[in-house]
């Protein structure tokens, strides 16, 4: 497996809907490769710290990373606050609805940010990735 393999798991996770994403977490528990997702909706701009940290709350939870490992969190809230500046030139000012997908497999990890962009009734589809390298298995 590559880093544009766990890019694309953490994709599908961000894509999926609640019945695809249980599935989609046994195909990838099979492969060894970690996987959560968490849904969001809000003012982008005011949220960025709550988007980082659901994230975060999500990833631990799920056993994608460990609690209280710091190159861990840092890992994610780099590929996190990557993924959140791809969508903000689209979003910026708007209010967004969708769904966070992190993936984990080694020393690769990625997040992936699928949101519809609401603005009266027409709405923009954006998506976002971001990955960081982690240094080894130990983690």
């Amino acid at each position: 497996m590559e880093s544009t393999d766990v890019a694309k798991a953490a994709i599908k996770m961000a894509l999926s809907t609640r019945s695809e994403e249980a599935e989609l977490k046994q195909v990838f528990r099979n492969m060894d490769v970690k996987v959560c997702a968490v849904d969001f909706g809000g003012n982008l701009v005011n949220s960025i710290e709550k988007i980082i940290e659901r994230a975060l709350v999500a990833a631990k939870r799920e056993g994608v990373i460990k609690e209280n490992v710091h190159v861990l969190e840092g890992a994610l809230i780099g590929a996190t606050r990557e993924a959140l500046s791809q969508v903000l030139q689209k979003a910026v000012g708007f209010n967004v609805g969708g769904k966070i997908g992190i993936a984990r497999w080694g020393e690769h990890i990625s997040v992936a940010m699928f949101f519809g962009v609401g603005f009266l009734s027409f709405n923009e589809v954006v998506i976002g990735l971001g990955h960081r390298s982690l240094p080894g298995n130990d983690y």
